[in-house]
This record gives structure tokens, sequence and C-alpha cells, in this order.
């Protein structure tokens, strides 16, 4: 996955796969996805990304399942 953000137009960019583009559909007035002809999803869009995302700083984080099982099996 690669996010990229082009703070001249203020738009997030959320790349999930490299495959072609078929459709484009608009969830809201300023976010897009793109999906793949078997309707997975490529990309998301979100034009406005400070206001509707609250795009101001990004963090990530992968959650190690192996700990929340252990976790879960203790409690």
């Amino acid at each position: 996955m690669k996010i990229k953000y082009f703070p001249d137009t203020d738009t997030a960019l959320i790349e999930f796969t490299d495959k072609e583009v078929f459709e484009t559909k608009e969830i809201s007035e300023d976010i897009y996805i793109d999906l793949d002809q078997d309707g997975n999803l490529v990309n998301m869009t979100i034009e406005h990304a400070k206001d509707k995302a609250g795009l101001r700083e990004f963090s990530y984080q992968e959650m190690d399942i192996s700990s929340k099982e252990k976790t879960e099996q203790v409690a």
C-alpha cells in the first residue's frame, strides 16, 4: 500500500494494488474508489483531505495477530 499526498490540491491517494482500474465510484462528494475488473479495491482518492479526513498527520501501525490471540487466551 502507498499513500500519496498532493498539497497543491489537498488530495490524498491511497493505492492498495497496482492493478488496472476498471471503474471509479463516487462514495461521497469528495471520496472516490477505483475498482478492478473483479470489483476489488485498487485506489481511494480523498479530495480536501485535511478537512474531510483530518489528514494533518499520518501514522501506521501493523497489528500482530499472534499477540492479540495470546492476550485473549490469557484473559
